[in-house]
């Protein structure tokens, strides 16, 4: 009887080189990966914020507020978190500042991002909730591109496996990093064995999570940060059981890692907001928008065509005002802008004021009234004219009034 073979058919390798020499400078695979994603997510939130009424080429003023809060964010979530290597027995606190040598947590990637979000939503007089609404399905496709850094790098990997897709894992020079140690023969060293490819788990979940926002986006409608907050429900709980799974060494709480109970806190976090926060789909005008240039007629050589590209270049508007989907597609198809809350509420009480009759206690009304009633009787008069009494003009007055049916006096009756 013969055994079968314990080691596996297949097998996914890693890179043994993650860092290459462009001259003096070094380029990491890491650093491509992360900015590949950026990329993608500022393509898919330019996309969205179009559609949400944003000016062309918003998402590069937020990106340029938003990157390096994320970046920093990231860094200081990660010093903060293991401290010891720093700030330990034999740390060397200068190194918290070598963002290159790795070390950068996506949850203070996201708070730190968030917090300049809003700061360039300020600045462009954007609801920060419909930036982050934009920015739910593009996030998650930057996290899935970046995770490929971690395959580059041969870190973030599972405990050992014996499945088709089992990862190789090199060990790493630390005298050179970015390179797989190498052997007297000159080939990269491997550990033992195979391994769970954490890394390919959350990037392939980080997709199904864009997939998802996007689908529940479109059929709910979702607004004011919803789509945001699914977004980080689904991938706290991916990272819940991706982030059981690793190996590398980390922080405990209760024997637990570290990012399980931030993962557990943010998850009851997004879905508190989610399950509070109501509220239409948010569509935005703009404020001040700066009306066409006129075309110029006449001689053909008098005109000035580099005034003209630049009336033809996009203005950035001044602000932008939240309008409701129906009045944003008519603004869409017919470039008349809505009226404001402020025009709408108040145009109901012009037009109360000018059907209401005016009030009979100044004189213009009165005397107006007392015409009236003079030419109502003299109209209806009868054969009992001659007889009685002449009326008062207070009594002409509500006779008028009472013929021609008019409202009374007090309006608040």
């Amino acid at each position: 009887m013969t055994l079968a073979p314990m080691t596996p058919l297949a097998a996914m390798p890693s890179p043994s080189t993650a860092v290459w020499q462009l001259g003096p400078v070094p380029i990491r695979a890491y650093a491509l990966c992360i900015i590949l994603g950026i990329v993608v997510a500022c393509v898919v939130t330019e996309y969205r914020l179009r559609r949400r009424g944003v000016a062309p080429g918003a998402v590069l003023d937020i990106a340029v507020w938003a990157v390096p809060a994320g970046i920093i964010g990231a860094r200081i979530y990660h010093v903060i978190t293991s401290p010891e290597k720093y700030f330990g027995a034999g740390g060397e606190p200068l190194k918290a500042l070598y963002i290159w040598e790795g070390g950068l947590g996506i949850w203070g990637a996201v708070a730190g991002g968030a917090v300049g979000a809003w700061l360039a939503a300020r600045q462009l007089g954007i609801p920060f909730t419909v930036i982050a609404d934009a920015l739910a399905p593009g996030l998650p496709l930057a996290q899935a591109v970046g995770r490929l850094g971690n395959w580059f790098n041969n870190e973030l990997y599972g405990g050992r496996t014996t499945l088709p897709w089992g990862l190789e894992v090199h060990v790493m020079d630390p005298d050179n990093p970015g390179h797989a140690l190498r052997d007297d023969a000159g080939n990269p060293v491997l550990q033992p064995g195979l391994y769970h490819p954490a890394f390919l788990y959350e990037a392939l979940w980080n997709v199904g999570v864009a997939a998802l926002v996007l689908y529940l986006d479109r059929k709910l409608r979702l607004g004011r940060g919803r789509a945001f907050a699914l977004y980080v429900m689904g991938y706290t709980v991916g990272r819940f059981w991706i982030e059981l799974m690793r190996t590398d060494e980390a922080n405990l709480i209760l024997g637990v890692r570290l990012n399980v109970w931030t993962a557990v806190l943010v998850f009851l976090g997004a879905l508190a907001y989610f399950v509070r926060v109501r509220g239409p789909r948010e569509y935005l005008v703009p404020v001040g928008e700066p009306a066409a240039a006129p075309t110029p007629s006449g001689d053909v050589s008098q005109v000035d065509l580099s005034a003209r590209e630049a009336a033809a270049r996009p203005v950035v508007p001044e602000g932008y005002r939240v309008v409701s989907e129906e009045q944003f597609d008519t603004y869409r198809k017919t470039g008349v802008l809505p009226p404001a809350d402020d025009e709408r509420a108040e145009s109901p009480d012009d037009d109360a004021t000018t059907a209401e009759a005016p009030d009979a206690t100044t004189p213009d009304a009165t005397t107006a009234d007392a015409d009236d009633a003079d030419r109502a009787d003299a109209d209806g008069a009868d054969s009992d004219t001659d007889s009685g009494p002449e009326r008062t003009d207070a009594e002409r007055t509500n006779a008028g009034r009472a013929d021609a049916g008019a409202r009374p006096t007090d309006r608040d009756s």
